[in-house]
């Protein structure tokens, strides 16, 4: 391991992490072929690797679930961007969604000339959901599939699809108004407010 200095420390830490966005998101089911046919069937997306882990338990904590020798499949949600799936034990206890260190819901981005198109392809599969929710900055309708993992469609609330980041991004002020509910020091403030991507 090659020796870091304070100043060369200091300097690694002043360069930006350069994420390219999310390669794949991972959920548990406990019933991999009603997976397929939600996420094939109802949602379709279409499968693109299947294989299973290494069949002793990962010793490194690098990932891998605590159950050797278990299925990993992935599932294409387009633009270059997977959501992928353990399937573990019947009878591994349901997580509950609201808990800290868990996913709330995940959110897939839907061109708004296809949003309507998509509620109706739920309904054809029976999929009961809430919405369309008009969130200002997007509509979206929520539902859960098939493993009790909370699903949100969302799209743009006028006729032009729109960039997500650019769509969420805000004011100085407004983002100001906020932060100034979580810090107290008024130099900290400036300094998250310095780093987020504004409006003006």
């Amino acid at each position: 391991m090659a020796v870091t200095t304070a100043k060369q420390a200091q300097a690694e830490r002043s360069l930006p992490l350069q994420v390219r966005g999310v390669d794949h998101l991972v959920f548990n089911t406990d019933d991999m072929a009603a997976t397929i046919a939600f996420y094939c069937g109802v949602l379709g997306m279409r499968l693109v690797h299947v294989a299973r882990t290494p069949r002793i338990v990962d010793e490194f904590g690098a990932g891998e679930p605590p159950v050797p020798h278990i299925r990993h499949y992935f599932f294409d949600m387009g633009h270059d961007s997977t959501i992928a799936f353990f399937e573990y034990p019947k009878g591994t206890p349901q997580g509950d969604r609201d808990r800290l260190g868990t996913m709330q819901h995940c959110a897939l981005h839907v061109a708004r000339r296809d949003f309507d198109a998509a509620q109706r392809r739920l309904e054809a599969f029976g999929v009961r959901y809430v919405g369309p929710v008009d969130r200002l900055i997007r509509h979206s309708i929520y539902f859960y599939d098939n493993n009790g993992i909370r699903l949100e469609l969302t799209t743009s609330p006028t006729g032009d699809d729109f960039e997500t980041v650019n769509s969420v991004r805000q004011t100085r002020a407004e983002a100001r108004r906020e932060l100034a509910t979580l810090f107290t020091n008024s130099d900290e403030l400036e300094r998250v407010l310095e780093g987020m991507l504004l409006r003006d």
